[in-house]
């Protein structure tokens, strides 16, 4: 597709897109953690495979920050696989030869499910800055009224990584007696300073292009693509490591013999990011970026429970496996031990992995033979016990 292809195909589905949707009327508010009563609202969704006739094989999958429902089929924006391909499918962990697994896009975002470039019904324009800031537990409310509209009492799994691993986490937490499973992947409980720093330069970005125009850009008929791709750039360093970006790329030129001296793209490195930022212009909204960005600043999940992590998972009987990478720096392995810490003081059931890997935060999307063989091992097992 060609660049204005790509912006008319992702502004498309934003109110009508390429997945199923489940629309919630008057009748049935979402009502969120800053008290609006959001209504009326929809979600779009994606399923693979089978529910079975006792319904107890439904896996749902949550995902990251600039993901979509589109977890495992090719994207309609972009053409690409989806974005967890590596762990969904016949014969993968989530395999759906065997589990019903369900991706929706989050409340906030772009692709379907209501959010800021959704139209408000009240004006007939864009929501924008009006559309309310939602949080973690926003979004898990959103899904949970998703799983009663498919007639999903319980989740065999929930599942998913960095900002879609807080949302396994308040899942675990907020609805216990309705996830039998649950794998959070590269994430933490509580979004540290250092990340609510990332994301506020991201969002500064954002509203110091002049085409952002206050969050009212879509009715002007522009965007503030510079703003929005350098805001990717910066948030794309924190998903790699300085050893993967030495090893893809090192201090090579990009196309050339020789520096130019100039301010252009001399290394590959640089080029690199900028391709990054310009292709994600394409797929995602500008001012869902600053909800979604900000949703995980508000993430705390001690914080809701009497400032005690343990509380949040007291008597729980779900069963967690934890994934972190060793060279994740966003999100490091320290706060996932200290899931697992609070985990084990609320006598839960959980499994903790670190998988050494030099590919950063983003490793949890790409082909980790040590994932597959860790999250797939435990779902069989838990299938086993689920007589699945």
């Amino acid at each position: 597709m060609t660049g204005d292809a790509l912006r008319y195909a992702s502004v498309s589905q934003v109110e009508s897109p390429d997945s199923l949707v489940a629309h919630f009327g008057p009748e049935r508010p979402l009502v969120l953690d800053s008290g609006v009563a959001l209504s009326p609202f929809q979600i779009a969704y994606q399923t693979y495979g089978t529910l079975n006739a006792a319904r107890s094989n439904a896996v749902l999958v949550c995902h990251a920050l600039t993901g979509d429902q589109h977890a495992a089929n090719v994207h309609p924006v972009t053409g690409k696989p989806g974005w967890w391909s590596t762990m969904i499918g016949p014969g993968r962990p989530i395999d759906t030869d065997r589990y019903f697994v369900v991706c929706s896009n989050v409340i906030g975002g772009c692709l379907g499910s209501t959010g800021p470039s959704s139209v408000n019904p009240a004006t007939g324009q864009p929501w924008a800055l009006a559309f309310p800031l939602v949080t973690i537990r926003d979004m898990v409310r959103a899904q949970a009224m998703l799983m009663d509209y498919l007639g999903i009492g319980t989740l065999f799994c929930v599942a998913g990584g960095s900002m879609g691993g807080m949302q396994v986490l308040e899942w675990a937490a907020s609805y216990p007696e309705r996830v039998y499973t649950a794998m959070p992947i590269a994430t933490a409980a509580i979004h540290s300073a250092q990340n609510i720093a990332f994301g506020e330069v991201g969002r500064q970005a954002i509203m110091a292009d002049p085409d952002w125009r206050g969050g009212r850009y879509l009715e002007a008929g522009v965007r503030p693509a510079q703003g929005l791709a350098v805001a990717r750039m910066g948030a794309h360093i924190t998903y790699l490591s300085e050893s993967a970006l030495h090893r893809k790329f090192g201090r090579r030129l990009q196309d050339r013999a020789a520096p130019t001296f100039t301010f252009d793209a001399d290394f590959q490195v640089e080029s690199y990011l900028r391709h990054q930022g310009e292709a994600f212009v394409e797929r995602f909204d500008a001012n869902s970026y600053l909800y979604v960005t900000r949703a995980m600043d508000y993430f705390d999940l001690a914080g809701s429970h009497g400032g005690v992590l343990a509380n949040a998972f007291r008597g729980s009987k779900t069963r967690f496996c934890v994934a972190s990478f060793s060279s994740d720096w966003l999100f490091p392995t320290s706060d996932s031990r200290a899931v697992v810490h609070a985990l084990n003081a609320a006598g839960a059931s959980v499994s903790f992995v670190e998988i050494q890997s030099d590919k950063g935060h983003d490793a949890f999307l790409l082909d980790e033979p040590e994932l597959t063989a860790t999250t797939g091992g435990f779902l069989r097992a838990a299938a086993r016990m689920r007589g699945i």
